[in-house]
């Protein structure tokens, strides 16, 4: 039985074909041919669900104009939504073959001819016409926002940085300059990996203090000073991403730790702590929950911030009774408090740990690009630790 989408398409070719005849039989019909009776019989395969033949008879079909081209393209970009890639790639390869087309028709039928051999994961061929196009042509903008997405999972990124810089110079409205500056970011962890150290921290200073930037370049400033040993400014690097911006705890706080710790300065650490408190209070469930998951143990103002955590956690007062651990003795309060950190850190980390902001999508660890829907550094840490398993649990129990 024919399909919707076999239907949808005959319906276009109804429409573009009458299209025509209408054309030639009011206008000039000297110079538009009546209704071919070549696009009934294409139409005739698509109506008994013989795909692979009204392809083949649409490719052999010797006249494309400007009546009948538009019906070709939509032939192809209907084959490419339903997946059928391999056939749209040659209804278009097919049109850019006819050496009777305008040069506008062949850019489109290039353009088509990308966007197939992208979804097809050629990645190769599709930048070599998007390259093309984004020279140009009419769809110089659209090429370049696909050149970028191509070299983004490519990972090759001076040429992301070249393209996005093109594309914000030929559109003037569109500003790249906060993912352009998470491609340098990426350049410097390359960097970074081959021990590269001083070509990362040159890298780093390109990015323009007026430029939308991000946070991502303090923590490489950090860990590059951690790595070389200079653990004084990798402290205040990272007590200045503190103060800059609470989403980022997570990823600075138990390095801050483990160099206080490892100086055996705790008591400066607990110090700055307070400090960061006074200013941004709301801070101190953020603390406890990254201490949580991250097992950091030996500060005093951390293990006050947990403590704090445990006694507002609604959810958690479900199964335990709160009041009555502190309320004890000081021994049974310590033990009972170290019995239930344990607990919600097995619940923390056998959960996702980050969501991006735009769609939704969750990981284990920050990823700066959303690997769902492609944007840079939306992904926020979760704050809490979810019971929804255990909520279940007992709703089923009960």
């Amino acid at each position: 039985m024919p399909t919707e989408s076999t239907f949808i398409l005959a319906a276009i070719f109804l429409i573009l074909a009458a299209t025509g005849w209408l054309l030639g039989y009011f206008g000039e019909r000297d110079e538009q041919p009546p209704l071919n009776i070549d696009y009934l019989k294409g139409l005739n395969f698509l109506l008994n669900d013989q795909t692979d033949q009204a392809v083949e008879h649409f490719l052999k079909m010797v006249r494309v104009d400007n009546t009948t081209i538009e019906t070709h393209f939509a032939l192809g970009n209907l084959f490419r939504k339903r997946g059928e890639v391999n056939r749209a790639i040659r209804i278009h390869q097919n049109i850019i073959a006819r050496p009777d087309i305008s040069n506008q028709q062949r850019d489109q039928a290039f353009h088509s001819l990308a966007k197939d051999y992208l979804n097809a994961g050629l990645l190769d061929r599709a930048e070599i016409l998007f390259t093309r196009l984004s020279n140009g042509s009419d769809y110089s903008q659209e090429a370049l926002f696909n050149l970028i997405n191509i070299y983004e999972q490519e990972k090759e990124w001076q040429k992301a940085i070249e393209a996005s810089q093109k594309l914000s110079k030929l559109s003037g409205k569109i500003s790249c300059e906060h993912q352009v500056s998470h491609y340098i970011c990426e350049l410097a962890e390359e960097a970074i990996s081959t021990e590269n150290y001083k070509e990362a921290c040159l890298l780093i200073s390109e990015i323009k203090v007026n430029n939308q930037t991000t946070l991502r370049t303090d923590l490489i400033k950090a860990n590059i000073a951690f790595i070389e040993g200079d653990l004084r400014n990798a402290s205040e690097i990272y007590y200045k991403i503190l103060n800059k911006n609470s989403y980022l705890i997570t990823e600075s706080l138990p390095l801050l730790f483990d160099i206080y710790k490892k100086q055996d300065g705790l008591n400066e650490l607990d110090s700055q702590l307070l400090s960061i408190l006074e200013s941004y209070p709301n801070l101190r469930n953020d603390i406890a929950y990254t201490a949580i998951v991250n097992d950091i143990r030996g500060s005093v103002v951390i293990d006050q911030c947990i403590e704090k955590y445990i006694q507002d956690d609604s959810t958690l007062s479900e199964f335990i009774n709160v009041n009555d651990i502190f309320q004890s003795a000081p021994s049974n309060r310590v033990e009972a408090t170290a019995k239930i950190r344990h607990a919600l850190r097995i619940l923390g980390t056998s959960n996702p740990l980050y969501q991006c902001n735009e769609c939704g999508f969750s990981s284990q660890k920050l990823l700066w690009l959303c690997p769902s829907c492609k944007n840079w550094e939306t992904q926020r840490p979760f704050l809490s630790v979810k019971f929804d398993s255990l909520l279940q649990r007992k709703a089923v129990n009960n």
